[in-house]
């Protein structure tokens, strides 16, 4: 669709009171037909996602169209229950009338999509926004042209775009932000977070915010190490550390550091080997990206790897010891294969550490004592919190999934794909046959204490 015509729709967009919204039938079998249509482009997924970043394929498999497939399947199964009206209790002071609680569509949900995993995270929340009964615009990011391409062709084989319009490289997303939107889902990082905010706070447009983090993995004494090695060196080069709820940097006990450093070095090399740019790990998503990483990795005690190629916009899985506290490492989210190592003498020292980091998406932790379970789990603020893993709690749809503060707000995943882009319309029926008398003045004393008697 040319530039012209793009906006044209956008700013046709009818206000959400008059939008027409499609029957649930109607909804259940679009949602069926595409993921059809998705199975069958299986092929063309893992090929596209080969040309835009080097992901191999079982890896695509299983971050991006199983959990696809899945948040679709379950969206035609619940639709039905998820959509009809429940019936709430009534109060005193409102007898005897009956509520039922409606969920109603936002309206225009505008979904801003990123490039780590464009099928998944721009196909989760536009099906779930459509599953809702929304009209969706799409934007996607420019750093996945090829996966793009196949999205949209996927896309309009299924939805017109009234239902469904996206929107790649013919609008920035600067010239999107200037129409008004109902509901607005973003999934990116804080300086796009704030730029998106600045827009919508313009029309008081609600917002979730999909973020990143830096993600602390605390490796305490009395954890299993070489199983601790082998989850953390998967979580964080898994897409090559591309992932929002990667560990972002090592918390490790002084007494168990070389040790677990060496197992960590051996799993990594039994993972990757040698041949980074082969077709077990994924490359960078343009030579920014890369020399931003290259830049990173200036400074501190290599661990392993650090080795560069330019070619292919890869950089060995790369973990680093010995960094200033004021190092970049530090400082901003990674969001690459870089591993950096921070130690901690106790667990008091452990805490302070903690307690100064931002609130992070993900946080985790392998062995420690209970006193530092017990921190974590009623203390440390953070997106989710998962022990003896890394990054696996993404893949159960039944767990929601987003931030809190500087790691973002709302969720999504199951249940909150659908509920995320619906508004709660509570709707009262008073009876017309019955009315209490004592809600009118003049007011007696005997009210007031009968009243009063029943607020104890």
């Amino acid at each position: 669709m040319d530039k012209e015509t793009l906006c044209k729709s956008l700013s046709s967009g009818k206000a959400a009171a008059k939008l027409a919204v499609p029957p649930l039938k109607l909804r259940c079998a679009k949602l069926r037909d595409f993921r059809k249509r998705l199975l069958a482009a299986k092929t063309e997924i893992y090929a596209a996602l080969v040309a835009d970043i080097n992901r191999d394929q079982l890896e695509t498999l299983l971050a991006e169209l199983n959990p696809l497939v899945q948040i679709i399947k379950f969206l035609e199964k619940n639709l039905s229950s998820l959509s009809r009206p429940r019936r709430l209790p009534g109060s005193l002071n409102t007898f005897p009338a009956s509520t039922v609680m409606y969920r109603e569509p936002f309206g225009k949900v505008l979904v801003i999509s990123t490039w780590n995993y464009p099928l998944l995270l721009s196909l989760e929340p536009a099906l779930g926004a459509f599953a809702a009964g929304n009209q969706v615009v799409l934007k996607l990011s420019p750093r996945s042209p090829h996966t793009n391409e196949l999205i949209v062709k996927l896309l309009k084989s299924c939805f017109s775009s009234d239902e469904i319009l996206t929107v790649c490289d013919e609008l920035t997303l600067d010239e999107v932000l200037d129409y008004r939107y109902d509901y607005i889902f973003l999934t990116g990082n804080s300086t796009t977070g704030k730029t998106v905010m600045a827009k919508a706070a313009a029309n008081l447009t609600p917002c979730t915010m999909e973020l990143g983090g830096k993600n602390p993995c605390i490796v305490a004494e009395g954890a299993n190490l070489r199983l601790a090695a082998r989850r953390i060196a998967w979580g964080k080069f898994f897409n090559a550390g591309q992932s929002c709820a990667a560990p972002d940097h090592l918390l490790i006990q002084k007494s168990i550091k070389d040790k677990f450093l060496n197992l960590l070095t051996e799993e990594i090399r039994k993972m990757y080997g040698q041949n980074v740019p082969g077709g077990t790990f994924t490359s960078m998503p343009d030579a920014k990206a890369y020399q931003r990483m290259i830049g990173l990795i200036s400074e501190g005690r290599l661990i392993c790897g650090g080795g560069r190629y330019p070619q292919q916009l890869a950089i060995e899985p790369t973990v680093i010891d010995r960094l200033p506290e004021n190092s970049p490492l530090f400082q901003g989210e990674i969001f690459g294969p870089v591993l950096p190592v921070k130690e901690f003498a106790t667990e008091e020292e452990l805490i302070s550490t903690l307690a100064l980091l931002p609130r992070p998406l993900a946080a985790y932790c392998f062995g420690g004592s209970e006193k530092i379970k017990l921190f974590l789990k009623e203390s440390f603020s953070c997106g989710a919190l998962v022990f003896n893993d890394v990054l696996i709690h993404f893949c159960n749809m039944h767990i929601p999934f987003g931030g809190v503060g500087d790691s973002g707000f709302g969720a999504y995943h199951g249940v909150r794909t659908f509920t995320t882009f619906t508004h709660e319309k509570p709707v009262m029926t008073q009876s017309k046959w019955f009315d209490l008398p004592f809600r009118y003045p003049p007011y007696s004393r005997f009210l007031r204490r009968l009243i009063e008697f029943f607020t104890r």
